[in-house]
């Protein structure tokens, strides 16, 4: 599946640090670190409403991740999958009369439109799970031969405890206790009240057909693939284990994180990821921005508004990627005005070739990807009355993603 045009990045001179990054399976700052090539996986949308400000916060995060390793000279191997089966897209589109298959393709292409206009880095493989059917069903499969997977009625469930190994035990990646589990389970597309699972925590790998759903015919039974599963399939196809960063948000480090690692585990011997991070919720109106709650603001509304996409971007920028924040209008107005203010300073550039601004932004943004910090630093670049360089033209750009 094709994801979108690659925003141009200037090279800037020498080489930039290693990116330390904060790791939430063992709550410490660390690097991420990678010897010639860098492999992310970003868990990628399920195609039900327009792309959301949460959404781009979260890839947003992702991008600095990947432009800093770029800016390292790694090279990055970077896949995103999009999750075009699943409750949520099947009900929406009952709601509202749309065939799901069309819902989703609408939905997708205009997600690819707003991450083209925000200048994400698109992943090199961008994936639909319903073209890996297969390759999941071949997954659930070796699952069950192996013992830690188990019927109950047509759905298969994976045994969690029959899986815990030196790879990976439940917990490992989330560290959250039984109860805070459980509640995360049931708030979070989990069903551990279901009667016949081993434990109530384990997850579904596959759900066996229903009527009025999608179903496909595959090597473990008729039906279509549980959540946690998919990820973990596309992550070993696409970039092989253990991946340098398995990122995504915050409401995905339990169940889903820990439940792709603990399938990749079981099916590999190996830990899914060196390292997990998670981008904070970004509220509106009082409450987390959610498709379910409908407390939206769209990135494409914003653009049919004339909002300059940088102006978004910068928006986001300011907020350190990992905190929980409320989104208001006075963000964009303040973004607005400092865009202004750095578009007036990068025209009157000057003849000069060096500049501190490349060392100390790369400093910056390199500390756990603190945007808001580098963000900081360009302010008092340019209040301290120094004139613009074309490297600190370039460094803005390669760095924030902001062209001036």
């Amino acid at each position: 599946m094709k994801s979108w045009t690659r925003p141009v990045i200037p090279r800037l001179p020498g080489t930039g640090p290693v990116p330390r990054l904060y790791d939430s399976a063992t709550r410490a700052v660390r690097e991420a670190r990678a010897a010639d090539e860098a492999k992310l996986y970003v868990c990628g949308i399920t195609p039900y409403d327009a792309t959301h400000l949460g959404h781009a916060n979260t890839y947003l995060a992702f991008d600095t991740l990947v432009r800093l390793w770029l800016d390292g000279g790694v090279t990055v191997r970077y896949a995103q999958n999009v999750t075009d089966i699943d409750d949520p897209l099947l009900e929406r589109a009952a709601a509202t009369g749309v065939d799901w298959r069309e819902l989703a393709a609408s939905q997708i292409d205009l997600f690819r439109g707003d991450m083209e206009a925000l200048r994400i880095v698109p992943p090199d493989d961008y994936v639909a799970v319903t073209d890996t059917i297969d390759d999941v069903a071949d997954a659930v499969g070796r699952l069950l031969d192996a013992g830690v997977a188990y019927r109950v009625d047509t759905d298969i469930y994976f045994d969690n405890t029959a899986a815990a190994s030196a790879a990976w035990t439940l917990g490992d990646e989330s560290g959250f206790d039984r109860a805070t589990m459980l509640a995360l389970s049931a708030e979070r597309g989990g069903d551990p009240e279901r009667p016949g699972k081993r434990d109530p925590l384990d997850p579904l790998l596959w759900r066996g057909p229903r009527e009025g759903e999608p179903s496909w015919t595959a090597s473990c039974g008729s039906g279509r693939p549980g959540w946690h599963i998919e990820c973990s399939v596309i992550a070993q196809r696409f970039l092989g284990t253990p991946i340098t960063v398995q990122g995504g948000g915050s409401d995905l480090v339990f169940p889903h994180h820990e439940f792709s690692a603990g399938h990749a585990a079981a099916l590999t011997g190996l830990p899914l990821a060196a390292q997990y991070a998670h981008a904070g919720m970004v509220a509106y109106d009082g409450e987390k921005m959610s498709k379910s709650l409908g407390n939206l603001v769209l990135v494409s509304r914003l653009l049919d508004e004339n909002t300059d996409p940088r102006a978004i971007r910068l928006a986001l920028l300011s907020h350190h990627y990992r905190t929980d924040w409320e989104w208001t209008r006075g963000e964009l107005t303040t973004a607005q005005c400092t865009l202004g203010e750095w578009d007036a300073w990068a025209a009157a550039v000057g003849t000069a070739t060096e500049s501190p601004l490349l060392a100390d932004l790369r400093a910056a943004v390199a500390d756990d990807l603190d945007t808001p910090r580098a963000i900081a630093v360009v302010q008092d670049y340019i209040a301290g009355g120094a004139v613009a360089t074309a490297t600190d033209i370039a460094a803005i750009d390669a760095l924030l993603g902001i062209a001036l």
